[in-house]
């Protein structure tokens, strides 16, 4: 899942950085559109895999501290009441 998105991530940063490369230098011998495919492929590939690498490592089985730790951080917090003062003790 996180090659995939990550291909599709550095397929359009690639024609984002190619088409602005290309414009600003021009194409090259390559001509058109193999220079920005080769800006594409280049870019998904790596975005795949380094999205790919951070998948695996966030799909690890955790450790029960660490599934303890993140339970507690995602409990509804505690909503305490403010203490009502009457209207007439304000002033």
């Amino acid at each position: 899942m996180g090659a995939m998105m990550g291909g599709s991530v550095g397929l359009i940063i690639g024609f984002i950085f190619g088409g602005v490369n290309m414009i600003r230098f021009g194409p090259g011998p390559n001509g058109f559109m193999r220079t920005l495919g080769q800006y594409m492929i280049g870019s998904a590939a790596t975005f795949g895999f380094f999205m790919s690498i951070g998948s695996a490592i966030r799909t690890e089985e955790l450790s029960p501290i660490a599934a303890q730790a993140f339970a507690r951080a995602q409990r509804q917090p505690m909503i305490l009441q403010r203490p009502r003062i009457p209207v007439e003790e304000r002033q």
